[in-house]
């Protein structure tokens, strides 16, 4: 009895000291601002939250397309309009939208960003050679602007862009107020394909369709659902679905079981790998970037999960498209 009281006195101990009422309080009221925000302001909390990256479960992709779903109107990154950070703009209407940021532009300088912004205060950019003389840009910025397809004011597409930005001189040439006419060739648009891979490739993401919607029929022919569509389904039923791997997590008190999350078109799936298949399938788990599961339904409420009994690696079918998933221990 003595040692049991010893125990109790020191769990409750514990409890006064590692739970006091001020944590749940200051806890419950940041959760309720932040789902006041999320659901009556939705445009200032996403871009709240992509200027807060990286954080979290979630990458600025997965967090554009549920600002999206909530029915916020997303803007490219720009070079007359976008700033360093993410910013609220609003429409003719003044509901509020977001224009992404030059932080999202991979290999871009925070400096040329901040001179861009300062010349473009005086008066709108000409050509790619006024920009770069006006705001000392680099081939580095120019290229990295070009790529993401930010030089849409100035070249209406990627292939030009990135055919003047090549011809840019980024020096001190003597003849720098002179314009020497040449002719423009003639350059295909980039196909809608073209342009995600670039996307993804030079920001993390994309405003277009999502990658798998082109990628649909030949998952019907593999007979994967989308994920809308195991959503409906009974608890216990078999089913096979893909998509692109969000997150793992392998939590040391999950006894070697493994948690995936995988996002289409439609919406997201959450995986459960146990230790077995984990170490058969070992491969596919780890190194997948567009997996393909095969399973049961487990389901409780709205709460859905697959068991997983099989992992695919179909990665091939995204061809040069690079996305990347956050893996936690």
């Amino acid at each position: 009895p003595a040692f049991a009281e010893q125990i109790f006195n020191q769990i409750k101990g514990f409890g006064e000291y590692g739970f006091p009422e001020s944590h749940s309080a200051s806890f419950a009221l940041l959760v309720y601002v932040s789902a006041w925000l999320k659901c009556h302001e939705p445009a200032a909390f996403f871009c709240a939250l992509l200027n807060s990256q990286p954080m979290g479960f979630y990458a600025p992709a997965q967090l554009l397309r549920t600002a999206s779903r909530q029915g916020v109107t997303v803007h490219p990154v720009r070079l007359d309009a976008s700033r360093w950070d993410s910013s609220l703009e609003r429409d003719p209407r003044g509901r509020p939208g977001i224009r992404l940021g030059f932080r999202l532009v991979k290999r871009l300088s925070r400096a040329g960003a901040d001179r861009i912004e300062a010349a473009r205060s005086e008066r709108a950019f000409a050509d790619l050679e006024d920009l770069a003389r006006r705001a000392s840009l680099d081939q580095r910025d120019i290229g990295a602007l070009a790529a993401a397809g930010a030089l849409k004011p100035l070249a209406d597409h990627r292939h030009r862009a990135r055919w003047e930005a090549a011809g840019v001189d980024c020096g001190a040439p003597l003849l720098a107020n002179t314009r020497i006419p040449e002719g423009i060739p003639i350059l295909r648009r980039p196909s809608e394909g073209e342009d995600i891979v670039a996307d993804y490739a030079a920001t993390g993401l994309s405003l277009g369709r999502h990658p798998l919607t082109l990628l649909r029929s030949r998952l019907d022919a593999m007979r994967m659902r989308p994920a809308a569509a195991v959503h409906e389904l009974a608890h216990d039923e078999w089913t096979a679905a893909a998509g692109l791997v969000i997150t793992r997590q392998r939590p040391a008190s999950a006894s070697g079981v493994v948690f995936v999350t995988l996002e289409d078109e439609t919406g997201y799936l959450n995986l459960i790998v146990w230790e077995r298949l984990a170490r058969r399938a070992r491969r596919a788990l780890l190194e997948s970037r567009l997996m393909g599961v095969r399973g049961r339904v487990q389901r409780d409420g709205q709460v859905l999960h697959i068991i997983a009994t099989n992992l695919l690696d179909l990665s091939h079918l995204l061809g040069r498209l690079v996305t990347r998933s956050r893996d936690f221990q």
